[in-house]
């Protein structure tokens, strides 16, 4: 019996036919969930990582706005020739704090899963200003308004303590320092003491527009370009064991291992 022929029958009996798409919906469910029992022993461990600031939350959240996962995407795959342009392969540990991810599947651009620190602020503001001066092909549009436009800030509170209902661990401090700190990571010379006790000694605090007078969208945006790939070291971490577990003929069992 043919499978078309298969088919025709189970098609004419309503009861077997309904049967019939229940148990395939199952199978297909399972395949699909199952993983998730199994989620803590396949992401793996960063102890390392840190969180976003306030500014590159605004920066993200501009990042969404304009459509810019559309273009880019957030993924390096395990291909030998994308490991050779972007840097080591994505690690699920990398977006475990991505809400919602990017990783994203089309690539009009460049992935930017590495972006950070690759490109000087300047570099990424004339690219935002007019992609065509750095990038003669690039189809890419203008962001210029973005130098323009004063970042909002009094709302960011309200994002981190929304991010940490999701599970992202903002404390209390974090969530009620949130406009100062912005403030302070795109204004060189402020109080920026609380912001690197609350974020890490090593937090990128500088005008990243050029411009000390205010603190724009551009800023934000060019802050969450430039921490991309640096939130944890997991990821070189794991390439540099398989790359020497390969010259010694073995095969890492754990990353970093």
């Amino acid at each position: 019996m043919s499978i078309f022929s298969f088919h025709y029958r189970l098609e004419r009996h309503a009861l077997r036919f309904v049967i019939a798409i229940i148990c395939v919906a199952a199978v297909g469910g399972m395949v699909e969930i199952a993983p998730l029992f199994t989620i803590g022993e396949t992401v793996e461990a960063a102890p390392d990582m840190r969180l976003y600031t306030p500014l590159e939350v605004a920066g993200r959240n501009i990042y969404i706005r304009e459509g810019c996962y559309a273009c880019h995407s957030q993924m390096i795959r395990t291909l030998r020739d994308e490991v050779e342009r972007y840097g080591p392969y994505s690690l699920a540990v990398e977006s475990k704090y991505d809400h919602p991810m990017l990783w994203g599947s089309k690539r009009t651009g460049p992935d930017l899963a590495r972006v950070g620190g690759k490109y000087s602020d300047e570099w990424h503001v004339a690219h935002l200003n007019n992609p065509r001066d750095v990038v003669s092909v690039s189809v890419m549009p203008a962001y210029r308004f973005l130098k323009r436009t004063a970042l909002r800030t009094d709302d960011l509170g309200r994002h981190l303590a929304t991010l940490r209902k999701v599970g992202v661990p903002y404390t209390d401090a974090m969530i009620e320092h949130a406009t100062k700190d912005a403030i302070a990571q795109a204004t060189p010379g402020t109080d920026d003491a609380g912001l690197q006790e609350r974020y890490g000694g090593a937090t990128q605090i500088r005008a990243f527009d050029g411009n000390t007078g205010e603190v724009t969208e551009m800023d934000a945006l060019v802050a969450y370009l430039q921490i991309l790939g640096h939130l944890t070291d997991a990821a070189a971490k794991e390439q540099a064991a398989w790359e020497k577990a390969g010259a010694a003929g073995a095969i890492p069992t754990a990353a970093g291992e």
